[in-house]
């Protein structure tokens, strides 16, 4: 659903099934699953069919090749995976938890290309990778970082995985 939040502007001056849609999402947002997955096929499950029928009625108005015929037609195209949390309540409705996270390599990614070769792009996606995993695992990265950097050197190849941030525990830190 979070491919369409630009169409809540486009339709502002309306009852919002978008607006109408995040409702939903933050009264369930701390349910448990079973129960999040039995609210939103009440619920969500309407506004989500509401809303694709009005971008289907707002596609057949709108040149094709536009802007907006591109992005209706995407939303209309990944109907069944932009829909798909309403049937696990495991899911979230939107991705924006995971777009934060990369933000900052897809940011970086111009500026590695004067890393100075290949090698050392290479090496600096390494590291990148080092950092956002640290942080995924609740890890400040420069303790980490500071922990792997002085062990490496002593650390048998066959315990290297031992270094990983979903195996590291700052307590280990001196």
């Amino acid at each position: 659903m979070a491919a369409t939040r630009k169409f809540h502007e486009l339709w502002a001056n309306h009852c919002s099934l978008v607006g109408e849609h995040y409702a939903v999402e933050r009264e369930v947002a701390e349910l448990i699953p079973e129960e999040r997955r039995r609210i939103l096929q009440e619920r969500s499950r309407k506004v989500a069919d509401a809303l694709q029928q009005w971008l289907a009625g707002q596609r057949q108005r709108v040149p094709d090749g536009s802007t907006t015929a591109r992005a209706i037609d995407y939303s209309l195209r990944r109907w069944h995976a932009l829909t798909r949390y309403i049937d696990s309540g495991d899911l979230p409705a939107d991705n924006y938890w995971v777009e934060n996270q990369i933000r900052p390599i897809a940011i970086g990614r111009s500026n590695w290309l004067f890393a100075g070769s290949l090698r050392a792009g290479q090496r600096a996606a390494a590291i990148m990778s080092l950092i956002q995993s640290a942080k995924l695992n609740g890890h400040e990265p420069h303790a980490y970082l500071s922990y792997v950097l002085e062990r490496l050197p002593t650390q048998p190849a066959s315990r290297v995985g031992e270094l990983l941030p979903h195996r590291w525990q700052p307590t280990a830190v001196r």
